[in-house]
């Protein structure tokens, strides 16, 4: 990297077992904020392996998933992490699931959303719901990256990045 040019930001994505949520926003983070982003995501308590419907559908949408796996939160709080500019909670609170402690001091916001791997069903309800989330993400983290960070003071952006986390998935309602 030239000394001359613009530093990433790094963001970590949250959740409890970083293998669905966490991992599909850390492959859109890194094809939407190409260039003045890098995503990074872990888990709570990681399940060790990443979710096949999610790997299924990434891969589908044509994203790099040869270097996706399931961890803990502990390694960006190790010597030698990244240090990270933002941190956002993809935990659903509706679910009473536990958000993580984020390691050092951040910008963060609560982007909590529904599990999808917990989704009940035949595959393709399951599937629907893996879908779901990666519209919500796409949709929530485009808002990011569109933001215009250099004109906004530190008290504006973090009321921005709190009402990304409220945003509500655009279904348009054509009619039939």
């Amino acid at each position: 990297m030239k000394p001359d040019a613009v530093k990433s930001l790094n963001v970590l994505f949250l959740c409890t077992g970083n293998s669905a949520r966490s991992i599909m926003a850390e492959c859109i983070l890194n094809r939407l904020g190409t260039g003045k982003f890098r995503g990074y995501s872990a888990g709570s308590h990681p399940t060790g392996r990443v979710n096949p419907l999610a790997l299924n559908l990434l891969r589908k949408s044509n994203y790099d998933v040869s270097h996706l796996n399931s961890k803990s939160w502990d390694e960006f709080a190790a010597p030698g992490a990244p240090k990270l500019d933002f941190v956002f909670t993809v935990c659903d609170d509706d679910a009473n699931e536990v958000c993580p402690i984020c390691p050092g001091q951040p910008m963060t916001a609560h982007w909590g959303l529904p599990d999808p791997a917990k989704a009940q069903g035949t595959e393709a309800e399951r599937g629907l719901a893996f879908a779901d989330t990666m519209r919500m993400l796409t949709q929530r983290i485009g808002i990011f990256v569109s933001l215009p960070f250099e004109k906004l003071s530190k008290l504006a952006l973090q009321k921005e990045l709190d009402r990304i986390g409220r945003t509500k998935s655009a279904i348009s309602k054509e009619p039939a």
